[in-house]
Order: C-alpha cells, then sequence, then structure tokens
C-alpha cells in the first residue's frame, strides 16, 4: 500500500509516517518511481508506535526499545525491561504533577466559587 493509504487505515498523517521512517521506526520499500511502498503489517506497526509515543516515550527511546522488543534476547531484553521500568516511572511522577496541579486548580475554581457566591457575582 502506498503512503496515503497506510495514513488513513491508521489516522496517523503522512508527515508523521515519513517522520518515523526517517527515525527508523518504519520502513518502506520503493517504486521505479520512488513511491513508498508498505506492507499490511505496518498498519499494526505504526499503532504499535503511537502507543508508545502516547506512553510518553521519545522517538530515540523507542528507538532504543524496538530490538529489544521485537527480537528479545538474553543480551537485550534486561536492558530493555529496565528502561520500561524507568519510562513508567517517569510516567508515574509526571501524572503525580498533573494530579496535584490539578488539585490546586480545583482548590481554586472553589474558593473563587465561594467568594462569587459570598459576593452575589454568581
Amino acid at each position: 500500500m502506498r503512503i496515503g493509504e497506510l495514513a488513513r487505515r491508521s489516522g496517523v498523517s503522512i508527515r508523521s509516517l515519513r517522520y518515523y521512517e526517517e527515525q527508523g521506526l518504519l520502513a518502506s520499500s520503493r517504486s521505479a518511481g520512488g513511491h513508498r511502498h508498505y506492507t499490511e503489517e505496518e498498519v499494526d506497526r505504526v499503532a504499535y508506535l503511537q502507543r508508545l509515543y502516547s506512553a510518553g516515550l521519545s522517538s530515540q527511546t523507542i528507538i532504543g526499545l524496538l530490538p529489544c522488543l521485537e527480537a528479545p534476547s538474553a543480551a537485550n531484553s534486561n536492558a530493555a525491561f529496565d528502561r520500561l521500568l524507568e519510562e513508567r516511572d517517569k510516567l508515574v511522577t509526571h501524572i503525580s504533577g498533573l494530579t496535584r496541579a490539578l488539585e490546586s486548580l480545583n482548590e481554586l475554581i472553589a474558593a473563587n466559587r465561594a467568594h462569587r457566591a459570598a459576593s452575589g457575582a454568581g
């Protein structure tokens, strides 16, 4: 399939697909005219990449993890596991910070509502 079809089926922009390819995250074959062609498996690959990105992993982190995740071995699985734990811990810390920020915002909103109600503005 060509890049436009992959973009449509995966819900990812053509620009993102080109970026994935530039980063070595996605591979294509080329036609005689230079058009990219992708296999059916690339639809799942793009979905997988999107899950890793949505988990907060950077392109560089994903590039480092892919060999470990795609072809695990004794040599690389421990390193991948440690890196996944590290990324999860970063995400947990980020979520905790966001939760504290949300709680603070909710407190400010409650205080503002109370003030508005007391002053007749709300």
